[in-house]
C-alpha cells in the first residue's frame, strides 16, 4: 500500500484508547500499517507523535504513530466528557480528509457514544451518517449508500433498517429501500470483496416470511415486489425467506450476503456466530470505513478486559478492501 489506515481515537474515555493499543501490538510486525489521530496521552508510552501519515510506515514497527489531536480535558476511563466531543469529532473529520487526499488508505472508526456527540451539538444519528455527509461531494462511480454491513467469517448482512424501534419497521420498509440497499451491497460486493457474480438472500420480516399473507402482508406487498425489482435489473436475489432457517452453515454457503430487514434480526446472527471478531462496514462510500462491531463499553474501560479482536479484524478488512479498490 502506499498509504497507511487511519484509525480515529473514539470516545477517549471508552476501551477505544486500550484496543488501540493492542491492535497496534498485535499487527506492529506482519501490518497493516496504521496511524491513531487523537490525542498522544491516551497511549502512554507505547506512542510517538508524527508530522505527517506517510511516517505512520517507518515507526509502525517500533511505536504507534499518532497524528496528535489535542483533547480539551483529561480524558477519565468510564467517564464520558462532553468537553472532549469537539475532539472526538475533529479525529473523524480528519480522517475522512486524509482518505479523500489519499494520505489514508482507508478510515478505521474506534467506538463513540452518540449521546455524548449529540450534547455537544453533532447532528448526524451516527458515524454512518456523519462520513455519508462528509464524503457526499466526492467522485464515487459505484451504488452510493451510506449501507451499514456487519462480516463475520463467512456471514455478511446488510441492514435495510438501522437503529428505527421495532414497531416502527414495518412503517419505513418500502420497495425502494430495500431495493437501494440490495443495489448497493451488490456493487459493494463486487466492487470490495471480489464476488465476480453475487448471490444476495432476502430475510422476510414476518414469521415463516409471511407465509402466503397468514402472518403479514409486508412480504406480498413490500419485500418481494423489491426482490423481483432487482432480479429484472441482473441482480441475483431471492424472494423473502424465514430468517430463521437463513443462517445456519449449509444455508450460508448457498448466497454471498443476506439483506436483513431489521438491526437484531442481523446482527444476533452475526454476533452469535462471532461474537469477539464482527466487523461493521459502510457500504457505497468514496472511502473505505470499517470499524469494530461493538460500542464504547464505558463499563469496563481502564479495566484491562476490553478484547481487541475486532478493531484488529477491522483493520485486516479496511486494508483488504482497499488494496482491492487500488488495483481495479
Amino acid at each position: 500500500m502506499t498509504a497507511p489506515l487511519a484509525l480515529t481515537q473514539g470516545d477517549p474515555a471508552g476501551v477505544g484508547p486500550e484496543i488501540t493499543i493492542s491492535a497496534w501490538r498485535a499487527l506492529q510486525v506482519a501490518g497493516p500499517a496504521f496511524f491513531v489521530v487523537g490525542d498522544p496521552s491516551l497511549y502512554g508510552p507505547t506512542a510517538k507523535v508524527v508530522e505527517s501519515a506517510s511516517d505512520a510506515f517507518q515507526i509502525f514497527s517500533k511505536a504507534l504513530p499518532v497524528l496528535a489531536r489535542s483533547l480539551a480535558c483529561p480524558a477519565v476511563p468510564g467517564r464520558p466528557d462532553v468537553g472532549n466531543a469537539a475532539g472526538v469529532i475533529a479525529s473523524i473529520d480528519a480522517g475522512v480528509d486524509l482518505c479523500a487526499d489519499g494520505q489514508a488508505a482507508a478510515l478505521v472508526t474506534n467506538p463513540v457514544a452518540k449521546d455524548v456527540l449529540h450534547a455537544a451539538g453533532f447532528e448526524s444519528p451516527g458515524h454512518t451518517e456523519h462520513l455519508a455527509r462528509r464524503t457526499a461531494g466526492l467522485a464515487y462511480d459505484g451504488a452510493r449508500g451510506p449501507v451499514m454491513m456487519l462480516a463475520a467469517k463467512d456471514l455478511k448482512v446488510a441492514l435495510a433498517t438501522v437503529h428505527e424501534p421495532l414497531s416502527a419497521v414495518s412503517k419505513v420498509l418500502t420497495v425502494e429501500r430495500i431495493a437501494h440497499v440490495a443495489r448497493v451491497l451488490a456493487d459493494a460486493l463486487r466492487r470490495d470483496f471480489g464476488v465476480a457474480q453475487p448471490r444476495i438472500a432476502l430475510c422476510g420480516l414476518n414469521p415463516h416470511a409471511g407465509e402466503g399473507g397468514a402472518f403479514g402482508r409486508e412480504e406480498i406487498e413490500i419485500v418481494n415486489p423489491a426482490a423481483a425489482a432487482l432480479r429484472a435489473e441482473g441482480i441475483d436475489i431471492s424472494d423473502a425467506r424465514p430468517a430463521d432457517t437463513l443462517f445456519h452453515a449449509d444455508a450460508r454457503a448457498g448466497y454471498d450476503a443476506v439483506v436483513a430487514m431489521y438491526h437484531d434480526q442481523g446482527l444476533i446472527p452475526i454476533k452469535t456466530l462471532d461474537f469477539h471478531g464482527a466487523v461493521n462496514v459502510t457500504l457505497g462510500l468514496p472511502i473505505v470505513r470499517t470499524s469494530p462491531d461493538h460500542g464504547t463499553a464505558f463499563n469496563i474501560a481502564g479495566k484491562g478486559l476490553a478484547r481487541a479482536d475486532s478493531l484488529i479484524a477491522a483493520l485486516r478488512l479496511a486494508d483488504a478492501v482497499a488494496r482491492r479498490r487500488a488495483a481495479a
